[in-house]
């Protein structure tokens, strides 16, 4: 299958591997890029002296940029969302990682189970903007203390019609991966996909989740597949025939 990937491009490329190796036929189509806000991490690693939390990789991406100033934290709690994050982390060298395979919700919510791993201190969120609000939600609603701290900011791409001509006009995309509400608002919202609905007549689009598939124009819901679980192993199961 022809498959867009709409994930910005470091995230994407790890995605192609493994579309690729599937047997797919990927194509790298990111909407945004991010701009990391390195001293505002500094300082609030500085500030905070409890657990870490991060509900996407690119906030792990900013840490790295801190170099050795971030040794002395490596040894802190950190609650991830998903392996793929967990994964960058221990790789970054943290050593006392706990991993939601869920979403923000959920992490939320195992957090508020394990108080103990708060190290009896505001939990620190390591956020991007722009953020889905579900984290801080549950945070709050179980009245776990926390700070944010906006360490990276998403800043559009706009592809040139040129590219968007050859990934769906030339040749049909046979999927589109929607991985954030923000990504599916950014994709319809784009001048070429809205004056040419009909080239998706045959595409699906895959959701990461419910809150994602919600930015997925009416006239297309009937096309949309929505992963039972929000991370991309589950995803990617959606291109598997039944």
């Amino acid at each position: 299958m022809r498959v867009v990937v709409t994930r910005p491009r470091h995230s994407g490329e790890r995605t192609m591997r493994r579309l690729t190796q599937m047997g797919h036929e990927p194509l790298l189509l990111p909407l945004a890029e991010p701009v990391h806000h390195v001293e505002d991490a500094r300082r609030a690693l500085l500030t905070a002296q409890g657990a870490v939390a991060v509900t996407s990789a690119e906030a792990i991406r900013a840490l790295s940029l801190l170099g050795s100033d971030l040794t002395p934290h490596l040894g802190r709690r950190l609650f991830a969302v998903g392996k793929a994050t967990a994964k960058e982390a221990a790789d970054l060298g943290f050593s006392d990682i706990a991993i939601s395979e869920g979403g923000g919700t959920e992490l939320a919510a195992m957090i508020a189970s394990h108080p103990s791993g708060l190290n009896d201190g505001a939990l620190l969120y390591l956020a991007g903007f722009p953020r889905a609000a579900g984290f801080e939600a549950g945070l709050a609603e179980r009245h776990v203390p926390f700070l944010i701290v906006e360490c990276y900011r998403m800043q559009d791409i706009i592809p040139d019609d040129v590219t968007l001509r050859r990934f769906f006009s030339d040749a049909r995309a046979d999927a589109v991966l929607l991985y954030s509400h923000e990504t599916a608002r950014r994709f319809f919202s784009l001048s070429f996909v809205g004056h040419n609905m009909e080239l998706f007549a045959e595409t699906r689009f895959l959701c990461l989740s419910k809150a994602v598939a919600g930015a997925v124009p009416e006239t297309l819901q009937s096309h949309v597949d929505i992963a039972d679980m929000p991370n991309e192993d589950r995803l990617l199961a959606l291109l598997i025939p039944a």
